[in-house]
């Protein structure tokens, strides 16, 4: 498994290796020691989530749990393409407001590990996308936290034209980055 830290580089790219012939492919998505070798202190995982979203162009987020229910996020696209991200909410970070994102899909096998302190959110780049993640926290309806997918101060580029992309009323409501009363504080 490679594991490459993006432009924040406590965000995680990781790229398991399939290993195939003539009857298909094995892969190992998921190895806690690698995490731990890669430096990634966000806690053990607990909760496994399967998100299937029927049509292109769909955003789910941005999203984030408030201590003491935070959360981790290692993903991966089982069926179609998404474009994933993370924006960095922690208060006094030099990359506060900042966003990363990757191409995840069946196809590349890539995952996304996005730590605490960061809201997440993907975008579907095909018809029946299949998501699968694992979270470090159980989910806590009265620690959630959002921010717009669409806000300019952000300027994430989904990698669709805005009028392709659609979200629901609570995130098409969510608040903008500077409205926002973040839970997390930089830790050096």
């Amino acid at each position: 498994m490679q594991i490459t830290p993006l432009v924040i580089p406590d965000v995680l790219l990781i790229a398991p290796v399939r290993h195939g012939d003539e009857r298909g492919w094995f892969s190992e998505t998921f190895r806690q020691s690698a995490l731990d070798e890669a430096g990634f202190k966000g806690g053990v995982f607990v909760q496994d989530n399967h998100v299937r979203s029927t049509t292109r162009g769909i955003v789910r987020g941005l999203h984030f749990q408030a201590p003491p229910h935070g959360q981790a996020k290692l993903l991966r696209c089982a069926r179609g393409a998404i474009f994933d991200v993370a924006v960095d909410i922690r208060v006094g970070s030099p990359t506060y407001g900042q966003w990363v994102g990757a191409e995840l899909s069946a196809d590349n096998a890539r995952q996304l590990l996005v730590p605490e302190g960061f809201a997440h959110g993907y975008c579907t780049l095909t018809d029946e996308c299949e998501v699968l993640y694992k979270v470090t926290g159980y989910y806590a309806p009265q620690a959630e936290g959002a921010l717009r997918f669409d806000d300019p101060a952000i300027g994430i580029d989904w990698t669709l034209p805005r009028e392709a992309l659609s979200a629901n009323a609570r995130d098409a409501a969510a608040p903008l980055l500077a409205d926002l009363v973040s839970p997390y504080a930089y830790e050096a």
